[in-house]
């Protein structure tokens, strides 16, 4: 028999909506709802028919009530028709690094030749939630059929049945750990004595970062999107030209207090929005002479104790490029998500560290250094924003755009995943 060989999987396209931060009530976008607005055009201007693809997979945290196995649905808003098979993926923070990742895996077996992958979050459309006593007084109100009954039910109704649950907070607090994202970037500020002026000042970059790119029109990935009566959204609106590390010292811990460092400034923003990607093969390349945008080289999960989550990215880099047998000099441009400035800071402390990568990696030797001026080089989500299913995508398609804009070779991109993991992928583009 054979041994098998992974045909090789290319990045022919991509685009993304522009991030838009949540502010207290539902945005007007639901999850779908951007994803189509990411994927229309892309599929509009390339050669083949949107029925010509094998598959569509979309990561997705929380999509809506009407949006179960949100892929599909997305497939089929786009005229994908009805024999293009659409499944949603999960994986927290890194869902639509997920989705890229199982797109290039069934491109690389020979299942598929054509893939749409990404991912999607409308982060201001989770839902507000009744709490369990409330489900059970509920549930009572409901088998009382007499006028007795009801006027007892209504008698044994307390002011904690109203107590409502953020599914959003819920959901962004470990079961196990019984910490919150936030508390797990405390830990590791503690841990690597990283202080408030360093997050701050790394947030403050952050926005800069974008502000430069906006300016130079690196961005060229973000397509329009309209509202149903016509408001425009042309561009991430979280950016904050005028931020300072001044400004952000006023700001108070967000959760830890009143002792923590880490603040609503120097975290990722709460955040609506998607990105999409088109995936093929060498032969569809051929066949619908399509450009390539870059290729997907590897990737790489990894596991770590939920309560240093942060440092997912460290596990998956660090294997990811041990597999590969190289070092990160050999890497042009990262990405790391910005979940928070502290979790990014202790990323680049225990890359160094030569018995956390001795002891907790499995690497007999630190890494070299990853240079600031090549890590998210655009900003990142402490100032663009942070939809939780959509940001892995984010990560691959601009780190793509960067290779080409800026003539280099090799990118690697990362994210850290609530629950104890991380995700890596290497990406190539042809000189």
């Amino acid at each position: 028999m054979d041994s098998y060989v992974p045909r090789n999987v290319f990045v022919v396209d991509g685009s993304r909506t522009p991030f838009l931060k949540a502010r207290g009530k539902p945005g007007p976008f639901r999850a779908s709802d951007l994803a189509v607005s990411a994927a229309r055009p892309l599929l509009t201007r390339q050669s083949f028919a949107a029925t010509e693809l094998d598959e569509v997979i979309v990561g997705c945290i929380a999509p809506g009530p009407d949006e179960a196995n949100i892929a599909r649905i997305i497939a089929l808003r786009l005229g994908c028709g009805d024999k293009v098979p659409a499944w949603t993926v999960q994986r927290n923070c890194a869902s639509g690094l997920q989705a890229i990742d199982s797109a290039a895996l069934d491109i690389a077996s020979g299942r598929a030749d054509l893939v749409l992958a990404g991912g999607t979050e409308s982060m201001s459309h989770h839902p507000i939630l009744l709490n369990q006593a409330m489900v059970a007084w509920l549930a009572d109100w409901n088998r009382a059929k007499s006028l007795g009954a009801k006027s007892r039910q209504l008698a044994a109704l307390r002011p904690q049945h109203l107590q409502l649950v953020i599914a959003l907070l819920r959901g962004l607090t470990d079961p196990l750990a019984g910490l919150t994202m936030g508390q797990t970037a405390e830990k590791l500020a503690w841990r690597f004595q990283i202080d408030r002026a360093a997050m701050d000042s790394f947030a403050v970059r952050s926005h800069q970062r974008v502000a430069e790119a906006i300016d130079a029109g690196l961005l060229a990935e973000i397509e329009p999107i309209y509202t149903n009566s016509g408001e425009l959204f042309e561009t991430d609106d979280g950016l904050r030209r005028d931020s300072t590390v001044e400004k952000l010292a006023t700001l108070k811990p967000a959760f830890d207090r009143p002792v923590g460092q880490v603040t609503a400034g120097n975290s990722a923003q709460i955040t609506d929005g998607a990105a999409m990607l088109l995936l093929a093969s060498e032969e569809a390349v051929e066949k619908h002479n399509l450009p390539i945008l870059g290729r997907v080289v590897d990737s790489q999960w990894s596991a770590l104790d939920p309560t240093q989550m942060g440092l997912g990215p460290v596990h998956a880099m660090g294997s990811l490029l041990q597999r590969q047998q190289m070092d990160g000099e050999a890497i042009d441009y990262w990405e790391i998500n910005e979940a928070f400035a502290a979790q990014v800071l202790a990323c680049q402390a225990a890359w160094q560290d030569h018995d956390y990568m001795q002891q907790e990696v499995g690497l007999e030797q630190p890494l070299s250094a990853i240079p600031e001026e090549r890590l998210n080089v655009d900003g990142g989500a402490i100032s663009i924003g942070h939809p939780v299913g959509a940001s892995g995508a984010r990560l691959v398609l601009h780190l793509l755009k960067t290779l080409e804009q800026r003539g280099a070779t090799r990118g690697m991109a990362s994210l850290c995943i609530g629950g104890g993991q991380g995700g890596a992928m290497l990406l190539e583009v042809a000189k």
